[in-house]
């Protein structure tokens, strides 16, 4: 998949500062979110801490992205909306809000799924365990059902996750317990940038393809990935992940790993041209 043309990517102007940046900025990609979108819980979320917010609307035909201006609205400071006028999938929209997180200069760039099955709350479990470890580059969650965690999993769900788990192991070369958790923190290095250089091509396991490319550049791989098992994740209804979806990213992962066995290149270390931040085009009257 190609990256989205600029002239596709409109952003809505931010007041927060360029220099220095925030803290910790999210990305929230969207795509015909209208109905599951928890703009209250967002609301009460921006009201007590200080993450910023990176919502990408990735080509909706519905109303999202008139909620995702409410919340702009809302607090302006802290929220930021991409939007792409043609869908290109979940792993774009990531790849775009990431990118637009790094040039705002925060220090810890994420993800986080729109549904919320990954409350909001558990932001400051990541970000504390960054300040524990300055060694540790990525922290994502894991669903483990450990006792007392409210983790509510299918069975089905559970089958896929441990699948694409054992595809990360290969590809990834470290015992990963749960990949496809949409709840990531990441910190914002030249690692990374030159990791999101190029789409991605491994389709709905990007997640996978994203630590493959950061694995590849790293001397201390075991340290700088930190699973952090979440003491609540429930399933929300209305997952636009398809079955045949899920064979083809599988398909995908698997020649990668096969391209990574053979030859383990390292990522270019040339700097990563960012996308600018393009004015929303008004239409004249």
């Amino acid at each position: 998949m190609n990256a989205i043309p600029t002239s596709f990517r409109n952003v809505s102007a931010f007041s927060a500062p360029r220099m220095g940046g925030p803290e910790t900025c999210i990305v929230v990609p969207c795509y015909n979110e209208e109905a599951r979108l928890d703009t209250e819980a967002f609301r009460a979320f921006l009201a007590t801490g200080d993450v910023c917010f990176v919502f990408v609307n990735d080509g909706s035909k519905d109303g999202t992205l008139e909620r995702l201006h409410s919340l702009r609205a809302a607090a302006p400071a802290r929220v930021t909306v991409v939007d792409l006028e043609r869908n290109g999938g979940k792993a774009e929209a990531v790849r775009q809000g990431l990118l637009t997180s790094v040039e705002m200069g925060a220090a810890q760039v994420g993800y986080w799924d729109a549904d919320l099955a990954t409350p909001l709350s558990a932001i400051g479990d990541f970000t504390q365990v960054m300040a524990r470890f300055a060694e540790v580059q990525v922290v994502f969650g894991a669903r483990r059902m450990l006792l007392g965690h409210r983790i509510e999993r299918t069975f089905a769900r559970r089958a896929v996750s441990r699948l694409c788990a054992a595809l990360a192991r290969q590809a990834v070369r470290l015992p990963i317990g749960d990949t496809q958790c949409g709840a990531k923190l990441l910190r914002n290095t030249p690692l990374l940038r030159n990791a999101l250089a190029q789409p991605f091509t491994a389709g709905w396991l990007f997640d996978v393809e994203l630590f493959t490319r950061l694995s590849a550049q790293m001397a201390d791989r075991r340290h700088a990935f930190y699973e952090q098992p979440l003491a609540e994740w429930t399933e929300v209804a209305g997952s636009k992940v398809s079955a045949r979806a899920i064979l083809r990213s599988g398909i995908t992962m698997l020649r990668l790993i096969a391209r990574t066995r053979l030859a383990r290149p390292a990522v270019a270390a040339a700097p990563v041209a960012l996308l600018p931040i393009v004015a929303p085009v008004r239409k004249a009257a």
